[in-house]
């Protein structure tokens, strides 16, 4: 992507992506085309991969915040 490309978001990335391999298992492009499709797909997929990669730290921390013991306050309770 170029530098001046706005980072789609994992649902945009998604659909492009998903779009991306219906042209390509169509058929009927050029190879020039099948190629520019095929680093297209490989450019959204990791875009995917990022979202979902930070994701996984997000839920990760919180679980670990939610595992921490906690000290005893009234405050600290969630009700």
């Amino acid at each position: 992507m170029a530098a001046d490309e706005k980072t789609p978001s994992y649902e945009q990335a998604r659909e492009e992506l998903t779009e991306v391999v219906r042209r390509l298992e169509t058929g009927g492009l050029t190879l020039e085309q099948s190629i520019e499709l095929w680093e297209r797909g490989e450019k959204l997929a990791a875009v995917c991969e990022e979202w979902l990669q930070g994701a996984r730290v997000k839920l990760a921390a919180a679980m670990a915040r939610r595992a921490e013991p906690t000290s005893g306050h009234a405050e600290d309770a969630p009700f």
